[in-house]
C-alpha cells in the first residue's frame, strides 16, 4: 500500500522489570531487565504530529508493568513471562491502545538484550488491512472535498 495518506513512526519504550521461567519444569531465578519495545505505527497524514499522545498513551500502558516482578501480574501469573509471551500479549493489548489513539501498530519488537528481539509484524493481518483501508478512503474522501472546497473558493473569488 502506498505510503500516500500515512505515515510510519517508529517509537521506543524502555520497561524495567523483572520476571522469572521456568525451564524443563526448574523454576529459575527473579532477575531484572529492561526490556526495550519498538513500535512502528502508521497514522494518516497530517501537517502537524502531535507525538505527546501516542506517546502518553504507550507510556500510560507500560506504567502498570514499571519496576514489577512481571510474574505476579496478570496474565503472567499463569503464563510464563517468555520475550515471546510478554511480546505477544502486550502486542495484543497495544494494538487497541493505539488504534483508540488514532493509528495502527504495524510492528512491534520486544528485546529482553541488546542482542535478542521478537518481532511481531501485523501488516498482513486482516484487522489492520481492514483499518488502513477504511483510514485511506477517508483519508482521499476528505482531500477531495478540499480540493472542491478550494475550486469552489477560486471560482467564487473569479466572479468578484
Amino acid at each position: 500500500m502506498e505510503d500516500r495518506f500515512f505515515r510510519r513512526y517508529r517509537f521506543k519504550v524502555y520497561l524495567n522489570a523483572s520476571h522469572s521461567i521456568s525451564i524443563n519444569g526448574q523454576q529459575g531465578n527473579v532477575h531484572p531487565h529492561t526490556w526495550e519495545f519498538g513500535l512502528d505505527i502508521l497514522i494518516v497524514r497530517r501537517e502537524f504530529m502531535e507525538f505527546n499522545i501516542f506517546e502518553n498513551a504507550i507510556n500510560g500502558f507500560f506504567d502498570r508493568y514499571q519496576n514489577h516482578t512481571l510474574n505476579e501480574l496478570e496474565p503472567f501469573n499463569l503464563i510464563i513471562p517468555t520475550l515471546e509471551n510478554i511480546t505477544e500479549y502486550f502486542g495484543d493489548q497495544l494494538r487497541e491502545v493505539i488504534h483508540r489513539t488514532g493509528g495502527e501498530l504495524m510492528q512491534l519488537e520486544g528485546s529482553e538484550t541488546p542482542t535478542r528481539s521478537y518481532v511481531i509484524d501485523y501488516s498482513n493481518d486482516s484487522d489492520y488491512i481492514r483499518h488502513v483501508s477504511r483510514q485511506s478512503a477517508e483519508s482521499m474522501d476528505s482531500m477531495i472535498d478540499r480540493m472542491l472546497d478550494d475550486m469552489n473558493g477560486e471560482k467564487k473569488t473569479d466572479h468578484r
